[in-house]
This record gives structure tokens, sequence and C-alpha cells, in this order.
């Protein structure tokens, strides 16, 4: 008789406190940048170390290893692997029913009469449960395991936040390092031509002026230059602060700048924005904050605490079982502020959505129309400008010495040249940082966008002394 009481008490504890599952659908992100390893955070059973040492790249570097090195090591991101880890741990906790409670009572002890001592003693053992209806804890983990979503969605934001920080940090090193050739360029130059100014001075054929107007020129093109090497070693520090490094130790970037193709539609790029984390986030964060009005309804209905057990009545040496009911009136609580919070929270977050999406788009047409300029510019400087300019050089230079131009067209001849390699390698970072921003903002590579026309588009092919693979295409991710 005992153990079918027992049978049906467990029986009734569990049919009370279970409920169908309600777990969310696991989100597989889709992100830019997905095939290079990033840090995970450790498991329970793993040991947990604050930093790990790892080895400085020297030598040459490439994009894809600083990319690496930055997705595993950025304090930033790892640390936000732990909240995704905090937030599963939370899930665990919410899925949980409550603990059982036993009690022991002594009761008719220590008094006067037929209670003298423990001869009248009633002695009760009692198992006791919290019953919690509504599907109470199946909604609790749903909307804890929805919270791990939108964690794990931060952690992709971050992820490819750090993704172009890291390349657009490297572009600039890339940059830096071919302004630094032009200026050394610009020096052979100036001492090219403060040679022959010399030389045609010596020989009585100019003034004495035109050497002295040449060795300024000379040796304001050495200050530059070392104004780019001290820029050059900059940007190499704040690249190497992405993988929190102290000191660069790479003696040079790998990548070609100057590899540059057409771009393709915005109705193309506009159609990927649904994939930008900042964006997707928003679906989980909708269903977050239903499942909570769920929740706060299921928590308005009031939980039955049940208990039952064995009474031993020493007087007459009888045995009873006990059994209690417990549950709240609800009367004056109704949880009817939880549900109404509830509910305007999701409205918030309706309008945020939207509000991300007006940004995003926004965000879009301005990394999109800096992308078309930089790229119409950097044609129009390499198909037009460059040649002209350094045609009128060589022209000017060649009629300098023999006589028909005076110093000052070299000179000026000179700066636009310099000028105008100049102004192509900014246009070049500039349609770099472009495509690195338009890939944050739609999660996805450019190369891999179909492009606007069905033919494979050829890149554009370098014309300042680089030299070129004509079999191979080459980007600034290889």
């Amino acid at each position: 008789m005992y153990v079918r009481f027992l049978g049906i008490f467990c029986l009734v504890l569990i049919i009370s406190i279970s409920s169908f599952a309600e777990d969310s659908e696991k989100i597989k992100p889709r992100v830019l940048g997905d095939d290079i390893k990033v840090y995970q955070s450790p498991g329970e059973d793993e040991e947990f170390s604050l930093s790990e040492e790892f080895v400085e790249p020297t030598g040459a570097i490439t994009l894809r290893h600083a990319l690496s090195l930055a997705l595993y090591n950025n304090p930033g991101l790892r640390a936000f692997s732990w909240e995704v880890r905090a937030r599963e741990a939370q899930a665990l906790q919410a899925g949980l029913p409550p603990n059982p409670e036993i009690s022991f009572e002594v009761e008719d002890f220590g008094g006067t009469g037929s209670v003298e001592g423990f001869d009248g003693t009633e002695t009760t053992i009692l198992l006791s449960q919290l019953i919690p209806l509504g599907g109470k804890l199946s909604k609790r983990k749903k909307v804890s395991s929805l919270n791990t979503n939108l964690a794990i969605w931060d952690y992709e934001s971050q992820r490819i936040n750090v993704l172009t920080q890291t390349t657009l940090s490297y572009i600039k090193v890339l940059a830096a390092q071919e302004e630094y050739k032009l200026e050394l360029k610009l020096v052979e130059l100036a001492q090219k031509v403060h040679s022959v100014v010399s030389e045609r001075a010596r020989a009585g054929e100019i003034s004495p002026i035109q050497e002295k107007m040449s060795q300024v020129a000379l040796s304001g093109t050495k200050i530059k230059l070392e104004q780019s090497r001290r820029e050059l070693e900059a940007s190499k520090r704040i690249l190497t602060s992405m993988w929190n490094g102290t000191e660069p130790k790479f003696n040079v970037a790998e990548g070609n700048l100057y590899s540059i193709s057409p771009i393709p539609t915005y109705e193309s790029l506009s159609a990927l924005l649904s994939d930008n984390p900042e964006i997707a986030r928003w679906s989980s964060e909708i269903e977050q904050r239903r499942a909570t009005i769920k929740l706060e309804k299921a928590n308005a209905i009031p939980d039955p605490f049940i208990s039952g057990g064995y009474r031993h009545i020493s007087e007459r040496n009888d045995n009873a079982f006990v059994v209690g009911l417990s549950i709240p009136i609800p009367v004056l609580n109704r949880n009817q502020g939880a549900i109404a919070e509830a509910r305007r929270r999701l409205n918030k977050a309706v309008e945020q959505q939207q509000s991300a999406e007006t940004l995003a788009n926004r965000a879009l047409a301005e990394a999109y129309e800096n992308l078309s300029a930089s790229y119409d510019e950097a044609m129009i400087l390499k198909d037009t400008v460059l040649p002209e300019a350094e045609s009128a050089y060589e022209l000017i230079f060649e009629g300098y010495r023999e006589g028909e131009f005076p110093l000052l067209n070299v000179l000026v001849a000179q700066k636009a040249i310099f000028n105008a390699k100049l102004q192509y390698i900014e246009a070049l970072l500039l349609y770099h940082s472009s495509v690195a921003n338009v890939e944050r903002l739609t999660a996805t590579p450019l190369e891999e966008i179909q492009k606007y026309r069905g033919d494979e588009i050829p890149a554009a092919e370098d014309k300042t002394g680089s030299k070129k693979d004509e079999d191979k295409r080459e980007n600034i991710n290889e």
C-alpha cells in the first residue's frame, strides 16, 4: 500500500512538471570569413587560461594570416565568446524543475498529562513539491535559448567588425608601403634632376641659383620620405594591435593594392543586407520578445504546492498518510504589469528592427557611393592621368637637358606626376576600404556576389610598375 501511494505521487509529479518542448531552432549565421579559425572559449572541464602565447609574425605577412591572428587573439572577440557560454549555461539552468523538499515534524511532546515526555508524540515525514503549471519550464527554457541565439548574433557582429577593422588596417599598411616606395622613387628622381642641374651649373650653362633650387627640392623629398616611413611604421602598429600585439615584427605586408574589379549593382548588394548579423538578429529578438509574453502569461497562473508523507502516532502506535495542497489565490497580483511590459518591449523591438534596416540601407548607400567614386577615379587616373603626366615629364626633362625649358617646368612636372601617383594610391585605398565596408554590411565576400553581367570581368592591370600575372587574377585577399 505504501509503495502504491508513493508510485502514484511520483507519477503525478512527473505529469505535472513536464510539458512539450518549445526549443527554438538553432541559428546558422552566415558570416564573412567563416573559413578562418576563431577562438572558442573552453568548456566546463577545460582549464581556462587568461592569455595564450603566440608567435608574432615575422618576415612577410598575408591578409589571411593577419585575419587569423586577429580572430583568434582579439580580446574583445574572446570576451564575446564567453558571453555565449554564459547564455548556454543560463538556458540549462532555466530548464531545470524546482527541487522537492523533505521535512520532518514532531508534535505533542514535552507537555503535561497525556503528552508528557514523548509518550504522545506525532511524527510526520513530508515530501513536498512546487508544481509549475502553464508550461513555465519549457517557456522559460525557450526564452533562455533565444537569449543564447542573440548572444551568438552579437558574437558574429563583433566577429565581422574585427574582420573588417583588421582588413582596413591591412589595406592601410599596403597603401603606406606603396606611398613609401613612391617617395623613394621621388627622391631618386629629385637626385637625378639635381645631378643634371649641378652638371650644367658647373659648366656655366645655367645660374647657380637653379642648383640651389634643385637642392631645396631634393631636401624636401627626403623629409617627405622620412614622414612616409613613420606613417608606415604607425600603420603596422595599428595592424598589430588587432591581434593584441605590441610591436610589429613583420617586415612587409603582401598583397596587390592595384588589383581592382568592376563593382556589382547596388540591387544585388542590397538584397544581401538581411545576411548582416546586425539585421538578422532582430528576427531572434522579436521571437524572444514574443516568447517572453507567453512566459509572463504563464507566470500569471498560480503554481500549487503539494505535499505527501507519513505520520506515526506514538500514543496509539498507529500510522497514517498525510496529503497537503497549497494554491495561491491570484487576486491582487495577476502579473499584469510584467505582461504589459513584455508586450511593450515587443513593440519596441519591431521599431528597432525597422531602425536597424534603415541605418543599414543608409550605410550601404554611402559605402556603395564611395566604392563607385573610388573605382571611377582609380580607372581615370590609371588610364588617362598617369600616362599623360609621365609622358609630359619625360618630354619636359629632355627639353630641359637640351636647354629648351627652365628648371621650374621640370619641378612642376615632377610634382604633378608625384601628386597623380599619390592620388592614385589614395583612390585605391578608398576603393579597397569601401569593398571591406560593403562586405561587412552584406556579410558576404564581394567576389561571391553575382556580377551584374554574366561574363568574367578581368582585374584592372597595374601600370605603375608592379608585376602582374597574366594567367592568374590576383586580388588583395590572396
